[in-house]
């Protein structure tokens, strides 16, 4: 049985194949967790961009909000959102990931998982 599945913004097209309709479903609920993710945690907008940054020889798997926000307040200034989304590996499952919503304790992270990055003050 193949599937197709057209994410609900339409922007991505997912494929699944398998079996039955329960290997189908495995392979839709995975795919649909890691490419559906429709808008930023931290400023709801919807320019999101996908990437992978290798740090040596390990690859960090992460969704970037792009968004462009404008201060209605002179002087009118735009700032780039720059939030993210990390994605961790299951381990001993080949190629499949997972947002990371939880912390090391297994706590629901703030803006349901997206972060910005804040530099620690210098001392």
């Amino acid at each position: 049985m193949k599937v197709s599945h057209k994410s609900s913004n339409g922007r991505i097209e997912i494929f699944a194949e398998g079996e039955t309709q329960k290997d189908v479903f495995r392979q839709l609920s995975a795919l649909q967790e890691v490419f559906e993710e429709q808008k930023c945690g931290v400023c709801q907008g919807e320019d999101l961009r996908f990437v992978v940054r290798t740090v040596e020889d390990n690859d960090f798997y992460e969704l970037h909000c792009q968004t462009t926000h404008f201060d209605i307040n002179p002087p009118h200034t735009a700032r780039q959102c720059r939030a993210k989304l990390a994605f961790g590996q299951h381990k001993g499952k080949e190629g499949t990931l997972f947002p990371k919503r939880k912390d090391a304790e297994g706590k629901y992270l703030p803006n349901n998982g997206w972060s910005v990055w804040t530099p620690k003050a210098q001392s």
